[in-house]
Parts: structure tokens; sequence; C-alpha cells
């Protein structure tokens, strides 16, 4: 349901994290929406005070007194009794209160599928896609013994489980029984306390229903939506997240510290209820939100210390995608990055020779005081060419997960569903893809906006033409759950306030000799510059081009590359700027190689983040 500009002049959102309350405030100044102040403070949500509105509390406060200074007004109040005041009169008050949380964990879930490649991973699709931490998937053919799937349900204690069956055709409903009776063996307790029934969704054939109630009616509380693998081919993951929300409301939030309290605050206009999402489930909303408005297709990540979550957009019917890599963050999960990326493939970001030793050291550092950030010019680098691969590991798991589907739609049984190539190739095409958005502290908060550029380019190695943004205080889930109630206000905000624009990339796919012609670009620049040169492979050319402006440009792939019209296809565009401007890579799409001798790889760093200007120049040497 949307609603009319004119009722939202003051909104409040906070974003609960679980260790900080993040407040922003949005108005309706001079025309347009803006965000207009933010404000912080601790998550209250354990002990002493075990109560999150403390938390919001606090942060409003902040935006109450930062409002107060910024428009010179000391009657500007948000909060009366302990409570927001909802809605706005004047200076008092606001017109909206709207909120996410991932505190005390976020949202925990187990899910449960016939086959792992098949109905298992649809449920791990629908509940990432519902901002869950999936702990484990449970399946037929995950090779453990039942006691031990038995023995991993007791131990992990989830919020909920969610379990898929088979498809629609299949003959036989014995092996989605056996997935009910294992989690009826192992009467699971809530994480968050024992005085009420785990709950669990059951989203699978129609045909297993009443044998799914007899099992599992007495023992959990337990909720049938419709089939999220209705047919090898077809997923439908959109009841199953909405049941997913709804228990995330009635029961999860319900048992939190002082929810029960936020829940009757969070209200958009005429005072209707608005609930509380899970903050990655919000800012896969925003994401989606901006891919429909602008009919784009939209890549983000959010790198933390702990984990990496991806997003993504992709193909004509907007399909979402959201995968969390565990393991690999900057601080917490910093020694699972060595030990999954290796050492060799962190030094080959490194333009200069370090004792091993010591970089093992650095990071080890880092995960015993994860608040630490880089003092010296090595730390930093060092720090960062770390993030490149978490985030270039973290989009290898994501691409093998958004896949398209395949199979057929004969009558099968279980045995010839085991046996099918149950997925299709990734729906990520780099090729495609207009927006690539980062997030996260190495990012964000990077030392100069050419270091997040060059760590986005050398991550993700986006190809054609991209565009690249980073957001600049995290502001996503805010808008993200803002959307719900109104998305062009969400929208506005999004692109004025929320994106930082760092400009666009241009890089040609396919192979070729290093000695020949990669492109030939032709561009004129905002400020009437002309930028002429036919780049051969291996080099990178950074153009200045402010934010707000666009360069017009006619770039000519070299022979058998593409830019995104085909190989050898000359495009006619404008290319937008941004606060680094306009990069033309040349180094190489498929394959992108580095060297593997020092002696050849450090003077290619060194001249590459020279011209990226990442770096002062003389640190490198």
């Amino acid at each position: 349901m949307q609603y009319e500009k004119k009722k939202l002049t003051r909104i409040i959102a906070t974003d609960c994290g679980s260790t900080t309350t993040k407040a922003i405030m949005i108005e309706y100044v001079d025309g347009e929406y803006r965000q207009t102040v933010r404000g912080e403070a601790p998550t209250t949500v354990e002990a002493p005070l075990n109560d999150v509105t403390r938390g919001v509390l606090n942060a409003v406060q902040e935006l109450e007194e930062l409002a107060r200074l910024k428009y010179n007004n000391p009657n500007i109040s948000l909060i009366k009794d302990s409570k927001l005041i909802i809605p706005r009169n004047g200076d008092i008050g606001a017109d909206a209160y709207v909120s996410t949380s991932s505190a005390g964990g976020g949202l925990q879930m187990m899910v449960t599928g016939v086959v792992a490649k098949m109905t298992g991973e649809s449920a791990e699709r629908a509940a990432l896609g519902a901002g869950a931490i999936v702990m484990d998937l449970i399946a037929s053919n995950d090779q453990r013994m039942d006691h031990e799937k038995i023995e991993r349900i007791r131990h992990l204690r989830p919020d909920m489980i969610l379990m898929a069956g088979h498809t629609d055709n299949a003959t036989s409903n014995k092996h989605v029984i056996e997935m009910a009776e294992l989690v009826g063996a192992a009467d699971p307790k809530p994480r968050l306390g024992s005085s009420y029934k785990l709950p669990v969704i059951y989203a699978g054939t129609i045909q297993a229903r009443e044998d799914i109630k007899n099992t599992l009616g007495n023992k959990v509380d337990l909720m049938i939506t419709e089939n999220l693998r209705p047919t090898l081919e077809r997923e439908n993951l959109g009841p199953a997240r909405d049941e997913i929300h709804e228990i995330f409301m009635e029961h999860v939030m319900q048992q939190a510290p002082g929810y029960n309290k936020l829940m009757a605050w969070t209200v958009g206009p005429d005072l209707q209820p608005v609930p509380i999402m899970p903050t990655p489930a919000a800012v896969g909303n925003i994401m989606q939100t901006i891919a429909k408005q602008e009919n784009i297709e939209v890549l983000g990540v959010d790198i933390g210390g702990a984990t990496t979550d991806v997003f993504s957009v992709f193909t004509d019917d907007y399909i979402f995608n959201r995968t969390v890599s565990a393991n690999l963050g900057m601080s917490y999960s910093i020694s699972n990055v060595l030990a999954s990326a290796g050492l060799e493939n962190i030094l080959r970001w490194v333009p200069f020779d370090i004792d091993v030793k010591e970089l093992r050291n650095m990071i080890k550092n880092k995960m015993i005081r994860p608040t630490t950030i880089p003092a010296l010019f090595q730390e930093l680098v060092l720090e960062q060419a770390i993030a490149k691969e978490a985030l270039r590991l973290a989009f290898i798991q994501h691409k093998e997960f958004a896949v398209n589907l395949k199979g057929t739609q004969k009558n099968s049984d279980i045995a010839e569903a085991f046996s099918q190539s149950e997925s299709g190739d990734t729906i990520v095409n780099m090729l495609t893809l207009d927006l690539l958005v980062g997030s996260g502290g190495v990012l964000s908060h990077a030392p100069r906006r050419h270091q997040t550029m060059m760590m986005l380019i050398d991550a993700f190695l986006p190809e054609g033409i991209t565009k690249l943004a980073v957001d600049s205080i995290f502001m996503m889930p805010h808008l993200g759950v803002l959307a719900s109630i109104n998305e062009e206000i969400a929208t506005e905000v999004f692109n004025k306030d929320c994106m930082i624009y760092i400009g666009t990339c241009v890089a040609p796919v396919g192979k070729i000799k290093e000695d020949k012609i990669a492109l030939e670009a032709k561009i004129e620049l905002p400020d009437g510059t002309i930028f002429e040169e036919k780049i051969p492979f291996g080099e990178l050319r950074l153009l200045p081009c402010p934010t707000g402006s666009v360069a017009k440009a006619e770039l000519k792939p070299g022979r058998g590359l593409d830019i995104g019209a085909g190989k050898n296809q000359e495009i006619v565009t404008e290319l937008t700027g941004g606060e680094v401007g306009i990069v033309l890579d040349t180094r190489g799409r498929k394959p992108f190689v580095l060297p593997v001798e020092t002696a050849q790889r450090v003077p290619r760093l060194i001249k590459w983040m020279r011209e990226l200007q990442a770096y002062p120049q003389e640190k490198l040497k």
C-alpha cells in the first residue's frame, strides 16, 4: 500500500544491530525528501537493561539534539514519557517510525529438504531472502546418519525451521515424512527460551500435509504454506518468506527483551502498524525496489567483521538472491579468510615484500582486537588485500547459489529426483550488471574513495560498463523498511543521501594478447576536455568526472572483445561520474590474470595503484 507524500513530512527509522542502534531522520525539505540527521547508541537488548527500546530512545534523543542544533530550534521534540511522539504536530513528534533488527544474533534458522541441491537449496533461498542466517541444511541425501541429524537440530536451537518437500508431481512422500520424523525426534527447543513451541513451516507438496500434521502437530508450532518448489524448474518462494516474516514478528520478536514495546511503536501514516524487518531482509527490499523502479540489475555487498552478505537482483523478473558467507569477515573471521584464500592469493595484491610471519601476526592481532584500525601504510594495504579476497570468495559462493533451475516435467519418484541435474547456470551476469554497491566498514570508511573503487573492481571484476557506489552510512536497512510503506520516498533518499556514487568502470571482456589494443576510447569530459587513446592490454586509466555529471563516450573494444554490445561492437553512450571518476580497465576479463612472479607483479600493482590514485604517490616505490 502506498501513501501520499504530503502525509509524511518527518520519518524516524532505526536499525537495532547486535551492538549499535542506528537512527536516522528523513524530512520533506524544500520540495524533496532528505536524510537530515543521524544518531546512534549502544543496543540494550542484553543485561543489565534487557530492553531494546532504551537503546532506541537514546539514539532518537541524539537525533532530537542534532535537529535542534541544525535548525537552531529548541522546540523540536521527538520523545515524551519514554515513548516516541507520533503523529507529528508542528515541531513536536514525527509522522512515522519504522525499524529493522539484527539484535540478539538476528533471525537464525535451519532448513530441511529431500534433495540438498534441489528442494533444500530452494528452502535456503527462501530463508536467506527473508533475512535469516541459515545455520544448517538437513537433507535425505546429505550423507549424515539420522542420529547425527537429530543431534545437530538439538544442538543448534534455531529460532524456526523451514521444511521443504517434494515437487508437486512426485509419487512418494516417504522422504518428506522421514524429515518430519527427524525434527520430531529432536524435539527442538527455541534459542530464546522454552516458553513456546518451536515454529516450523512446512512448504512442500500438498499430498504430504496430513502426514506432516500427524507427525509434528503436537510437538511444534506448525504452519503450512504453499509448496516453495512446485516443479523442478520453478520456485515459489514468496509465501514461505511471508510466513517467515510473520513468525519472526509473532514468536521470535515477542521473546526478545523489549521488542513487544517496540512493535507497538512502529507505525506509518494514520497510525497503521509497520512490522519490524530483519536487517538483511530490509537491505534486500531496498535493492529490489531500486531495481524495479529504475529497471536495472543490481549487485550489493555488505562486508562485516564476522560475515559477508552478497545481494543481487538480476534478469527481467527481478529475481532476488542473498548469500551469507558466515566465515568471511574482517575481524572475528579474518583468520578464516586467510585459510580459505591462501597466503598466495592475499599477497598477490600487495605491492611490496613482506615477511609471512608479519602478515600472520597482523591477522591474529585483528582477530583478537577487532575494533582496531590500521595505523601504518603497510597495515592498510594488507587489510585491503585481505578484503579483496574476502569479497572475491563471497562472490564466488553467491554465483554458485544464484542459479537458474532446470529439470523436466515428468512424473518422477525420489530415486529419479536424486539423479537429476538439479541446478542450472548462475544468473549473475556481470556484463549486464548496471550498479555495484559496496557497504561495510572496510569499503564505506576507506581513507580514500579511490581505495573503495580499487577493492570493488579487483574483487568483483565488473565487465562492460558498470556504475559503482558505496553506502554512505549503511542506510540501506532503514530505507528497505521505509520502502514497505512508501517506495517513492525510500528511492529518493537512496539516490540523494544513501548512495555515494564513486564512478563508472569500463572493462572489455575476452582474451587478447598483451601487445594488442584492448580499447579505443574517445571521451568528452564535463569540462570540455577530450580524452582520446588506443589503450593496450594490461592498463588502467582514471578520468575525472564529478558526481552528478556525465561524459559522452565512444568506446570500441579490441578485436574479439566485448563491452556489452557484442564482440567487436562499438558503443556510443554516456558514462556517469562520481567521487573517483571513470576507470578504463584493460587488464583482462575472462580471464583476469596476475603475474605469478613477484618481480613482474609488484611493478604492475604499483603502476595500477598510482594510476587509480589509491595511495599517496610517495608511498608507492
